[in-house]
């Protein structure tokens, strides 16, 4: 049976959907750079012939620690979903001689050098500045048009955005995205194998979407995202995920696919994504391409990654389309036929919409709750009223237990202040839509308040 080294990090599908299916395809040998989630450890050990957890002396030269993993275990191919640890993983499988991401994945990893390599292809994109030091931000500030956006260059998860939109808040903004990317690495969101990255950031013009102009209804973002994937140096898009408006500054609330949208528009959106794909050169690996939809057709790219999307993106097109991304991706890497889509699915072959809601304690119109909650999933499912046939369910590994605190959001920190992940599945995407919409201005109705003295802890 072939052998598959699995490298696991923070962020990324859950991890106990990915051994399930990896493990369908190949012995699963799992190199474990973060803690298992304690709702996935015992299955993880039956699932995987071997689970490794590397001392800190070992994690000082990653690559070295995962081509040693994989000549132990005689690994026929080598991969990871975490965006942490794909710069590290691609060059590992180069050493190896493996198929993988390639020589370029860093072009999908560091935001500023993605940012140069589509300007030199002519690609539309925000104008924007690499930034390494606050008198960087200043310098940036006076060629920008405000407001700005500062993002680290090798963050995920909108952590660490700031808004700046005026002069006089460049340097709070900056001070509080250094704050914030310490304390994600303290969580084990940074970085795993470039030294010092959390020094290095971007700064960016904001463009005006609008999501009427490509949208039938409202209630949905003004971007969306294209899955796919790269195999022996094709791009082969999958389908669109559309999205709710993010909460300020840029997190994101909630993802469902798939994406209602025309087929012409679907059609103009992937070819944008083909091409910032083809620009970065990747080889063999996930892709998840995110877009912002303007004005007249206008599109921006946002970034583009080289991994399947993070939180239920997977799962939910497993669900929608039948296609087991993660057990198709092992197979391509092992050198298998695989059948991957001709062109991106549309709604019209969907079976149903499912989507994904990051719980965080902001309401609908984006303001923060009044009250500290306690996090409950029974009087969530309990209390909100579906729409018939709809079902909501939570993803415990990636969700705080029942009768935490939910945390007070805060901008800078992004996703890091999640509640819970949601899992709704219904009979089409405006149905999510609605659905969601409804479990957003329900949630601080529903959830049992906090007592003063679990919020004084």
């Amino acid at each position: 049976m072939s052998k598959v080294l699995l490298v696991h990090a923070k962020g990324g599908p859950p991890l106990g959907h990915v051994l399930s299916r990896a493990a369908a395809r190949a012995e699963v040998h799992l190199l474990a750079l973060s803690a298992l989630p304690p709702t996935v450890a015992s299955s993880a050990r039956e699932l995987c012939a071997a689970v490794v957890t590397p001392t800190d002396a070992h994690r000082s030269d990653l690559v070295s620690l995962i081509v040693s993993q994989a000549k132990a275990v005689g690994a026929d191919a080598v991969l990871t979903f975490s965006e942490y640890a794909v710069v590290a993983v691609a060059e590992a499988c180069e050493e190896l001689g493996l198929a993988g991401a390639g020589a370029a994945a860093a072009l999908s990893r560091d935001k500023r050098l993605m940012r140069r390599t589509w300007q030199q292809h002519g690609l539309p994109q925000p104008e924007f500045r690499p930034v390494a030091s606050e008198a960087d931000l200043h310098s940036a500030a006076d060629h920008l048009p405000f407001p700005l956006l500062l993002k680290a260059a090798w963050s995920a998860g909108s952590t660490a955005h700031q808004i700046i939109r005026s002069p006089h808040e460049v340097s709070a903004a900056w001070r509080r995205s250094g704050e914030v990317m310490a304390e994600s690495a303290q969580l084990g969101y940074a970085e795993l194998h470039v030294a010092e990255a959390d020094a290095d950031f971007v700064v960016e013009q904001i463009v005006t979407g609008a999501a009427s102009d490509w949208f039938d209804e409202p209630g949905w973002g003004d971007y969306v995202s294209v899955e796919g994937v790269v195999a022996d140096g094709a791009f082969r898009p999958v389908c669109l995920s559309g999205r709710m408006p993010t909460v300020e500054p840029f997190t994101e609330r909630a993802c469902i696919t798939p994406a209602l949208l025309s087929q012409d528009a679907q059609d103009r959106i992937v070819a944008l994504a083909r091409q910032s794909v083809d620009a970065l050169g990747l080889r063999d690996c996930g892709t998840h391409t995110e877009i912002k939809l303007g004005a007249d057709g206008g599109m921006w790219l946002i970034e583009t990654a080289a991994r399947f999307g993070g939180a239920m993106t997977v799962p939910q097109v497993e669900e929608v389309f039948g296609l087991d991304l993660i057990g198709m991706l092992v197979d391509h890497l092992l050198d298998r036929p695989v059948e991957w889509p001709e062109q991106a699915l549309t709604p019209a072959q969907a079976r149903g919409a499912a989507g994904s809601l990051v719980v965080l304690a902001v309401d609908g119109k984006g303001e923060a709750w009044q009250d500290r909650k306690v996090w409950d999933f029974s009087a969530v499912a309990a209390d909100v009223p579906l729409s018939p046939g709809s079902e909501l369910s939570v993803v415990a590994e990636s969700s705080l237990a029942d009768g935490s605190i939910v945390p007070v959001y805060d901008p800078a920190a992004g996703a890091n202040t999640m509640a819970a992940l949601c899992l709704l599945s219904a009979t089409d995407p405006r149905t999510v839509l609605r659905d969601f919409e409804t479990l957003v201005d329900a949630l601080p109705r529903v959830l049992p308040a906090a007592r003063p003295e679990e919020v004084s802890r």
